[in-house]
């Protein structure tokens, strides 16, 4: 038993109800191409700055969260935004990250997929007000991914944005890294929820506009891409670009809301996966997917049901904090001997928000190791002070 606090300010007796679901490796193929965005984890004893940029790693933590979520049939999306890249982790730390993560997968009886998130971060937005100096800076990324044998993300830059990119801009240097790349790549659109810097990417802030512009990139040389990443939280407008994209190429749904149903499809179309809520809720996640590959929706349903109130929590807005969630529930479930982050970025949510996020992962049957669990939220409250009895 546990005294919680409740978003009303009161403190209440709870008792954990779940029952955990056991890891495992799925036992058929799965029919969707399912990414987790992973976190880093940091290494607190050798932290001795914890706002620099270049963060002490605990690398052996980071690879074993890793190994855990491919022996569930899961892929991996490397070096994103849940790695805080540019929120904590520079491109250094981000690169050796990468170098590791992919010596690790080749390893791995599975050969799991591993993409990797190539930007512009390494370099500082003054030094990025042209189209020329944007687009070396994604090159010099890009051609390290490469490689170490990862498949690239181009993610979203900020570099973009900053100076108020038109049209032409995005065409340009997105047609260059899709064209000169080793191998198909997946593309980035982060919506402004998650990084507030990106509003009006793809040179507007009408998303229909924006859609006919990258959709325009992608039928220019649809060979080149595997796929779209697409972080806006709204489900209908993904649908219906889901529905124009040219055959062969991939949704990967970046909904942490609403991925349930996108994932399912509507009969004629589905969409893929490349989320964050996936490391968090991993179990539930495989053996979904699992159900999904044997023509059981009941079952899907039935597991994924009661991860989607935990999502809806861990990305509440500012949603960009939800990395805490994520790195929150790694802690509690065994992966890292601590709740520390890179640039102290668990301090970004409050006690209220841990509390919601126990009892939620509880109910979807997330607490891998229950009194490890209760025991570890104990410590988190007491230092809030919320003694025990």
């Amino acid at each position: 038993m546990l005294i919680l606090p409740t978003a009303d300010g009161r403190l209440e007796p709870y008792a954990l109800t779940g029952t955990p679901l056991a890891p495992r490796a799925p036992k058929v193929t799965l029919t969707r191409t399912a990414f987790a965005a992973a976190h880093v984890i940091s290494d607190p004893l050798r932290e001795r700055n914890p706002w620099d940029t270049r963060p002490a790693v605990d690398w052996d933590a980071t690879l074993a969260f890793r190994i855990q979520l491919w022996d569930q049939g899961l892929d991996l999306a490397e070096a994103m935004d849940t790695a805080q890249r540019g929120m904590g982790v520079d491109w250094p730390t981000a690169l050796d990250l990468i170098q590791r993560t992919m010596l690790a997968a080749q390893a791995h009886p599975r050969h799991p997929r591993v993409a990797c998130g190539a930007g512009t971060d390494h370099v500082a937005l003054p030094d990025l007000a042209t189209e020329a100096a944007i687009r070396a800076a994604y090159e010099t990324q890009a051609e390290a991914i490469e490689a170490a044998g990862g498949q690239l993300i181009l993610m979203a830059s900020r570099a973009f944005t900053a100076i108020g990119a038109g049209p032409d801009t995005y065409r340009a240097v997105y047609r260059h890294l899709i064209d000169g790349a080793a191998k198909p790549v997946i593309l980035h659109w982060l919506g402004a929820m998650f990084d507030p810097t990106l509003a009006g990417y793809w040179g507007s802030r009408d998303v229909g506009t924006a859609s006919d512009l990258v959709l325009s990139l992608i039928r220019e040389n649809p060979a080149k891409v595997d796929g779209i990443k697409i972080s806006l939280l709204d489900q209908a407008q993904e649908e219906a670009f889901r529905a124009r994209l040219p055959a062969g190429v991939r949704l990967y749904t970046g909904d942490d809301f609403n991925y349930a149903p996108l994932i399912e499809g509507d009969g004629t179309h589905h969409s893929h996966a490349l989320l964050g809520i996936f490391a968090a809720i991993a179990p539930a996640a495989s053996q979904a997917l699992e159900a999904l590959a044997l023509g059981d929706p009941a079952t899907y349903h039935r597991l994924l049901a009661p991860t989607v109130p935990l999502a809806r929590e861990i990305f509440c807005a500012p949603t960009r904090f939800y990395k805490a969630g994520i790195a929150y529930l790694s802690w509690l479930n065994g992966h890292q001997r601590h709740f520390i982050m890179p640039a102290g970025f668990q301090s970004s949510r409050d006690i209220t928000h841990y509390a919601s996020l126990f009892r939620l992962a509880d109910a979807a049957g997330l607490l891998a190791r229950p009194d490890l669990a209760q025991g570890r939220m104990a410590q988190l409250l007491a230092l809030h002070g919320i003694e025990q009895g």
